[in-house]
């Protein structure tokens, strides 16, 4: 009887016995021992660069980078510039690929996935060879049949195939078009269409208020169509419209001015885009196929067509199955786009992560915020799709 006493007034038993107190030791030792797993990692890798005679320190991006970048649309780069340019050019350029290859993906991966479920025969079976063999071949093979079929089929500079009205050209060296100046005054447009947007944005809000206390429904799509085009179309007018156009001209082996769309860019969106799209275009008939049948014939009793069965009923239910593996899916497309390393694609692997890390000798360091630019990134998406997933979620009353 006394040991039993003596265990239960001693405080350290009754700590651990504790189930939260318990939870919460636990959290401080695993704690103390990851920081001190990182604090030997850290030790070592400073002896180890102390044994190469190599300094632990980010002052090389102020180094002249001394490497040309072929594809710069959002920032003015030379040779002369610093490795922390180069690295933001290749940011933007990620940036450029992730973006623009989610938005396409969306879209195809959702006509697939629709066109899956067709009850003609034909074109179900033409979505369903498409799906299973892209999605079946590495992403990296789509990049490089891609570029190789852009730099193969298409003309050479001097036979560039003129598209319309000796403004839009492509050639296997990119696909040329003009591109806008932007002249004194313009920065009222900018402002007219910030303005525009935010008033279709409170005016969606007003609109849905007023459906769901009245029934009231409004032409919102084109009304907000009528508010960002009508108000910037007047400021740009009043204010002697603003804007001129860049025309690309060929001069000696290439063309000058304009904006160039080049063929390492156009394979790499191209075939992440497309690869991805098959595996949301999965996801959207899993999605659709678990809503339960009941949901459409009840529709259809209702005398709705099957277009607006699809928008109203059994998409929005289905969203709230595909937004989480879907989440996934732009977070592969997004890192897969460290393989542009393999056309000469100026990506942040190829340049800070690439050239850089070769020129400077700074393997460790250009490889930390390598990671943590993928990283950054990554949690950007993943923080945007769980508010989205939660947003749509059931509300539980």
């Amino acid at each position: 009887m006394k040991d039993n006493s003596s265990q239960a007034s001693n405080p350290l038993t009754r700590l651990w016995r504790n189930q939260e107190s318990r939870g919460v030791i636990i959290q401080i030792i695993t704690i103390t021992l990851l920081f001190a797993i990182i604090a030997l990692i850290g030790r070592n890798v400073v002896i180890n660069l102390a044994a190469l005679d190599k300094e632990f320190s980010f002052t090389f991006l102020t180094w002249p980078a001394a490497y040309d970048i072929g594809f710069s649309p959002f920032l003015e780069y030379t040779s002369q510039s610093t490795h922390l340019k180069a690295a933001a050019v290749g940011l933007l350029n990620t940036l450029l690929v992730a973006i623009t290859g989610c938005i396409f993906a969306s879209i195809l991966g959702f006509t697939l996935g629709i066109l899956r479920l067709s009850k003609n025969w034909l074109v179900n079976r033409i979505a369903y060879t498409f799906v299973e063999f892209m999605r079946n071949v590495p992403v990296l093979i789509h990049i490089l049949a891609i570029y190789s079929l852009i730099i193969t089929l298409m003309p050479p500079v001097k036979k560039a195939l003129d598209l319309g009205g000796g403004q839009f050209f492509i050639s296997n060296r990119g696909f040329y078009m003009p591109s806008p100046v932007f002249e004194p005054g313009a920065w009222m447009v900018g402002v007219a269409m910030i303005v525009a947007i935010l008033s279709v944005f409170l005016f969606r809000r007003w609109a849905k208020k007023v459906q769901d206390n009245t029934g009231k429904i409004y032409p919102v799509f084109w009304i907000s169509i009528g508010i960002i085009f009508g108000l910037t179309g007047i400021v740009f007018i009043a204010a002697g419209m603003p804007l001129s156009w860049d025309v690309p001209a060929l001069k000696g082996f290439n063309f000058k001015g304009g904006m160039a769309i080049k063929p390492e860019f156009l394979a790499l969106w191209l075939a992440l885009s497309y690869y991805t799209a098959c595996f949301i275009a999965e996801i959207v008939r899993a999605g659709i196929l678990a809503v339960s049948h009941g949901q459409t014939e009840a529709s259809k009793a209702l005398g709705l067509r099957n277009n607006r069965v699809l928008q109203l009923v059994v998409i929005p239910q289905a969203l709230r199955i595909i937004i989480p593996p879907l989440s996934s899916q732009y977070l592969n497309l997004t890192k897969n786009s460290s393989l542009a390393i393999a056309i000469g694609y100026m990506d942040i692997t190829a340049t800070l992560g690439g050239i850089s890390l070769m020129q400077t000798g700074k393997e460790m360091e250009t490889m930390i915020l390598v990671m943590g630019v993928y990283l950054l990134i990554s949690l950007c998406i993943s923080g945007y799709m769980n508010w989205f997933n939660r947003r749509i979620k059931l509300t539980e009353r």
